[in-house]
């Protein structure tokens, strides 16, 4: 009886074990993975249409504004990760290098088998360019050279269906090169034709204004972040509400207003103009925009300086105004300017008095649309800008919205409007134009000066190097790999 009782027990203790042993693990949501990590990474690419870093060398972008603000969501730090191409992004997603791909990406149904996709955060349009004053193809049977794309990209599988129907076009799929070297080569005429989105070709036509658009080939195609197909749904449903919400507070429309809101209509003339200026004026006169600019960008003061006279000391208008900043004669002398035709007096007054208007912009409007409520003021007084607001007010929209208020500016010219303001009809149209205007100038000089720094940077590199560097011949296959980065004419 005591065996028995003795190997009934055992039986139990042994039957506990086997029970305790074949608990489950423990399961930690994704989400919970990142919040316990206290960080976010995210997979991108360097370019001024997702990441890079200003002139204060911080990161801006607007997809990097909008991941910052979901780490915040999320709460946890935002850390990106810049990886070489598409390829290489995939990659890093599927191996859990990075929890996300942010990188002004489209969907695809190859990508569809793997990863998930965040709702539509913006559109583009897959544009065909060429060079100007070449021989610009009308439609997909007219590129009769190939056609360059950046490997991994939505554009490849969308070529595949034209070359069905097109036998003769030639598709060159490249990792060594994203679209803005594509872009490049096609101004140094290495290459005809690249394939790229509209938003990319509009960026870069301010600094090669040779680019020109041949064609549309696929309007409207969705710009999505994307997660990896996992066991839980945690990250890509906060992803979900969190786009969802910022498209709702209107967020995701001001980013993408102040991204690209400038750049919707291109003047080959004037681009052209502007970056000769910037080489046979622009130097006479850079240390007085340095030196008076205060706590603004100098640049900024430079592009208003452009909009304003073309860099022409002595330049005046029918109205009265005069000089590099086009002061009025009561505006000069309200900050101490008593010759307005000197240069250094007129970059200094327009500088205060830009700072002045927009101290005076009301607080209620958000810091980074301040500038642009302060330009309108500068060219068309600050009255009418409140006028505008007004306008904005009553037609149902954000009088602390640059976005709303700069449609709401022509209005300022129409009777039926101008009656309801307060300091009646203005220019509304021209200080529409103004603002643009001077945004573009700026960013072309963001780009120019970036540019010089990465040609300084090279250079040191090259003055840095051993005199006499010897070749190792294991690294011919690498060698070799460099050169054919470069695409063949």
């Amino acid at each position: 009886m005591i065996n028995q009782q003795r190997s009934a027990i055992l039986f139990a203790l042994l039957a506990l074990f086997l029970l305790q042993g074949c608990e489950p693990i423990p399961f930690t949501s994704e989400l919970e993975q990142i919040r316990q990590r206290g960080k976010l990474r995210v997979g991108t690419l360097y370019s001024q249409q997702i990441f890079y870093y200003d002139q204060h060398e911080q990161p801006t972008g607007m997809e990097y504004e909008l991941l910052e603000g979901f780490a915040d969501y999320l709460g946890v730090e935002l850390q990106m990760v810049p990886l070489y191409n598409q390829t290489e992004l995939y990659r890093g997603l599927h191996s859990q290098q990075v929890d996300l791909l942010g990188a002004a990406l489209s969907p695809t149904k190859a990508l569809r088998e793997n990863f998930r996709f965040s709702p539509e955060i913006y559109q583009v349009d897959a544009t065909v360019v060429y060079k100007k004053n070449t021989r610009r193809p009308r439609d997909i049977s007219q590129v009769d050279s190939p056609l360059w794309i950046t490997s991994g990209s939505y554009h490849q599988p969308l070529l595949k269906s034209y070359q069905k129907q097109n036998p003769e076009l030639t598709i060159e799929a490249t990792d060594r090169l994203d679209s803005s070297e594509l872009l490049k080569s096609i101004v140094d005429e290495e290459i005809r034709f690249a394939l790229v989105d509209n938003t990319t070709l509009a960026l870069h036509q301010r600094f090669y204004p040779d680019l020109a658009e041949a064609f549309t080939l696929q309007k409207a195609t969705p710009v999505v972040w994307m997660v990896k197909r996992l066991r839980d749904d945690s990250l890509y449903s906060a992803l979900i509400e969190y786009i969802g919400e910022r498209h709702s507070n209107g967020d995701i429309s001001r980013l993408y207003e102040r991204y690209f809101g400038h750049i919707q209509k291109f003047d080959y003339v004037d681009t052209r103009a502007f970056l000769r200026a910037t080489e046979t004026r622009l130097p006479k006169y850079t240390e007085w925009f340095q030196q008076y600019s205060g706590t603004l960008d100098w640049r900024l003061i430079a592009a208003v300086s452009y909009q304003e006279s073309h860099w022409r000391p002595h330049a005046k208008s029918f109205t009265g105004v005069r000089g590099m900043m086009m002061l009025t004669l009561p505006t000069a002398k309200s900050v101490g300017v008593t010759n307005r035709l000197d240069p250094e007096q007129s970059i200094k007054g327009g500088a205060e008095y830009l700072q002045k208007l927009i101290n005076r912009v009301p607080d209620s409007v958000r810091a980074d649309d301040k500038i642009w409520f302060a330009l309108v003021s500068y060219n068309i007084g600050f009255g009418h800008m409140l006028d505008a607001r007004r306008i904005t007010r009553i037609q149902g929209g954000d009088p602390d919205a640059w976005i709303d208020v700069k449609e709401n500016l022509p209005l300022l010219m129409r009777k039926k409007w101008y009656q309801q303001t307060r300091y009646g009809y203005a220019r509304g149209q021209e200080a529409y134009n103004y603002v643009n205007n001077i945004r573009q100038y700026y960013q072309s000089l963001l780009w120019l000066d970036a540019q010089k720094k990465e040609s300084d940077r090279r250079q040191q590199l090259m003055e840095n190097r051993a005199p006499y560097p010897v070749e190792n011949p294991s690294e011919d296959g690498e060698k070799q790999n460099n050169e054919e980065a470069t695409p063949k004419k």
